[in-house]
């Protein structure tokens, strides 16, 4: 486009053209032609972008304030529809996003349009467990582990036995298909029944409903500190339920739910309806050493993830972990760090005899300087070489679930 041959943007095309032509102008010296064409051109593109581009819509915060100010509500009263005082004042000060379960809310009770809430124009808030397959549910063995009550013809009743489940979960957007998106499956067996999947979290979902903490959860509680601190309660006998009472203090619910068929889990760091986080393990591997280190894994998905929207959901089949041909999901080796961190540091593990000499006097001196439980150095060094028939006098089999109820 030359400067004699400058012309009315009236389509697409030319709009394209002329963007083309001032990002080659963008160089011209003032007072130049070619600076006087990227001047004419510059006015006939915003004549367009006004006449052809859709308005602005105003940031969510603003529609919020706008639709306050019209109804005399106060901050307090948006708690039933953001989820309490700590996440409203974040979401008006614009240091946490709006989340589908918020905007469903806010769209329902105050009118504000949904493409607004989540800047996507033309977005609906259908009903998130819209194409359900409920007969694709594994109810004969959410039965047999107590989660639904057994009744006759139970495949008749199936939606509504979910639902019920669904319920006790927090209700249908936080049992939803945010959930359970397939960039959220970071480690997750490709064997998995979806279904399976489901349901297990919303057990765990609702296990952690009635447990009713009575301590509030804080974003960014979950530090390495934090992780490393919890770490030191390996050493006690019954380290694995004072690791949960710990949590409890600080707003973490830590459920244990038994594993259903085809779910390969370890276990998952989820969300309450009011934003806190879930721990969900599932003890398939009945071991000191693999309980510390899913915990603490999960739990650094927590702090360095979902504290931060780098997710919705995690869930973990942590024998994954060195298997050839597995997605290479960032976050997973992040949540890994974390925990590998927090148990045995890094320049402790690289200092250490055990790690190329692991006999059991050397395991028991290194776990008594990091004030930690044998099994888990064993369990390191189990990982690290690959060979799990090494030190299983130390890992503890047998001696987790024995401190839990997993009857459901």
């Amino acid at each position: 486009m030359a400067n004699s041959m400058i012309k009315p943007i009236r389509t697409e095309q030319d709009f394209e053209a002329a963007l083309a032509r001032i990002d080659a102008l963008m160089d011209a010296e003032p007072g130049s032609a070619e600076f006087d064409e990227l001047d004419v051109l510059a006015d006939l593109v915003e004549h367009y972008e006004s006449k052809h581009e859709p308005m602005g819509y105003p940031s969510p915060v603003a529609a919020i304030e706008f639709r306050m100010e019209q109804g005399k509500l106060s901050p307090r009263d948006l708690i039933p529809f953001i989820g309490s005082r700590a996440k409203v004042s974040e979401v008006l000060s614009g240091k946490r996003a709006i989340t589908m379960p918020m905007a469903r809310a806010l769209h329902e009770h105050l009118g504000i349009p949904a493409d607004v809430l989540l800047r996507e124009p033309g977005i609906a808030l259908g009903d998130p467990l819209a194409d359900m397959e409920w007969s694709r549910f594994p109810l004969n063995a959410m039965a047999k582990l107590g989660w639904i009550l057994d009744r006759p013809n139970r495949a008749a009743h199936v939606e509504e036995i979910i639902r019920d489940l669904i319920d006790r979960a927090g209700g249908p957007d936080v049992a939803g298909a945010a959930l359970y998106r397939k960039n959220d499956h970071a480690r997750a067996n490709a064997k998995m029944d979806p279904y399976a999947l489901k349901a297990w979290c919303w057990q765990v979902l609702g296990k952690a409903n009635e447990e009713r903490l009575s301590a509030t959860y804080k974003r960014g509680t979950v530090t390495l500190d934090f992780l490393k601190r919890l770490a030191q309660l390996s050493c006690s006998e019954k380290g694995p339920r004072l690791a949960k009472e710990f949590l409890a203090k600080h707003g973490i619910p830590l459920v244990t739910v038994q594993q259903l068929p085809r779910t390969y889990l370890d276990g998952a760091a989820l969300r309450l309806g009011d934003g806190r986080p879930v721990i969900g393990l599932t003890l398939r591997y009945d071991r000191i050493d693999n309980y510390w280190f899913c915990l603490l894994h999960e739990l650094a998905h927590v702090g360095r993830h979902l504290d931060n929207d780098k997710g919705s959901a995690f869930v973990d089949d942590l024998t994954l972990r060195k298997v050839k041909g597995v997605r290479d999901d960032p976050r997973e080796r992040q949540a890994d760090d974390w925990a590998e961190e927090a148990l045995i540091p890094a320049v402790a593990w690289e200092a250490s005899v055990v790690k190329d000499r692991p006999t059991p006097i050397a395991v028991m001196n290194f776990a008594n300087a990091l004030e930690i439980h044998p099994a888990i150095v064993a369990g390191r060094v189990r990982y690290e070489q690959q060979n799990y028939r090494l030190l299983s006098q130390f890992v503890g089999t047998g001696e987790v679930r024995r401190q839990f109820d997993m009857r459901a």
